[in-house]
């Protein structure tokens, strides 16, 4: 499942126009007390509300027009679930995800006002996954898992393609990436991306 620099420059001109490319914002308090520069990259102002519309829309965008037809399904409690359904509704494709029952109400609201179909499991005695496989299965769809998918990655790691090109802008080196950590798949991309354009990173 490796990725390449050239894998998410390839995603980043596939959600060109669709993604916004989030601003890189120096934080002069966290210069003061860390005695550095110190950039934050707000992806709360990304499409959906998160970065995970980067990866949902890289990986929708290279659907087949059966496969578009035949549409997607995802597992999310939230932000995933709210990336796919917008990139579906882009695309033109249905899609069904799969939420816990105890799913936030503005995560819920945001999917379906996406135009997502919702089916709801019990996370204390249902399997997300074998659920989402059986709706693939029945319906011929395409499973779109939220971080261990080589398209999804690569479209994460536009973000580490944006932090390095805006960075040198500024007339910044960076010393440190910190990203946060949950499957694995923004850190995976964004990392790939500033190792291979700032190998001193």
């Amino acid at each position: 499942m490796s990725i390449t620099l050239t894998d998410i420059q390839a995603a980043a001109d596939r959600i060109r126009g669709q993604a916004v490319e989030t601003p890189l914002i120096e934080s002069p308090a966290l210069n003061a007390r860390l005695g550095g520069q110190v950039f934050l990259k707000p992806e709360t102002l990304q499409r959906a509300g998160a970065f995970k519309f980067r990866g949902a829309y890289n990986r929708l965008s290279q659907l087949t027009a059966e496969e578009r037809r035949r549409g997607v399904v995802a597992f999310s409690s939230g932000n995933h679930a709210q990336g796919v359904a917008l990139a579906a509704q882009l695309v033109g494709c249905p899609a069904l995800i799969v939420m816990p029952s105890d799913s936030p109400e503005v995560k819920v609201e945001g999917t379906r006002g996406f135009g997502a179909e919702i089916r709801f499991y019990d996370r204390f005695t249902e399997d997300r996954v074998a659920i989402a496989d059986q709706i693939a299965a029945e319906r011929g769809c395409v499973v779109v898992p939220s971080y261990d998918d080589p398209h999804i990655i690569a479209g994460q790691g536009t973000l580490g393609l944006e932090i390095v090109e805006q960075a040198t802008a500024a007339g910044a080196s960076l010393d440190t990436l910190i990203c946060c950590v949950g499957g694995g798949g923004l850190i995976a991309g964004t990392s790939t991306a500033v190792k291979a354009l700032s190998p001193d990173t």
